[in-house]
């Protein structure tokens, strides 16, 4: 594994993922550091089938809005929830309302 096969796959991978969400403001960020993450991992393996097949899937979600786009946008959905800033979360509507 060439250093420039995994720059490669990277690119790759954020450009189709940049289709498949649109290019939607809060989307492509979330999905971002999704996939800085996964590439930055100290004990991340190469796994060309698996990059091929994430690839397709993008493909397929860009393409139309099917059920891969659905299964992008509830994944990058949760993945927002789970990393927005405690500022934000901290605020509960439900305990306020009277």
């Amino acid at each position: 594994m060439a250093p420039t096969e995994v720059i490669h796959a990277y690119r790759n991978l954020y450009r189709n993922l940049l289709k498949a969400v649109q290019y939607t403001v809060p989307a492509r960020f979330v999905a971002r550091d999704q996939i800085r993450r996964a590439f930055r991992e100290p004990g991340a393996t190469y796994d060309e089938r698996g990059i091929k097949r994430t690839i397709w899937f993008f493909k397929a979600a860009a393409k139309e809005k099917g059920m891969e786009h659905k299964i992008l946008k509830n994944l990058v959905r949760v993945q927002q929830m789970r990393f927005r800033k405690k500022d934000y979360s901290a605020y509960d509507p439900l305990k306020h309302a009277e």
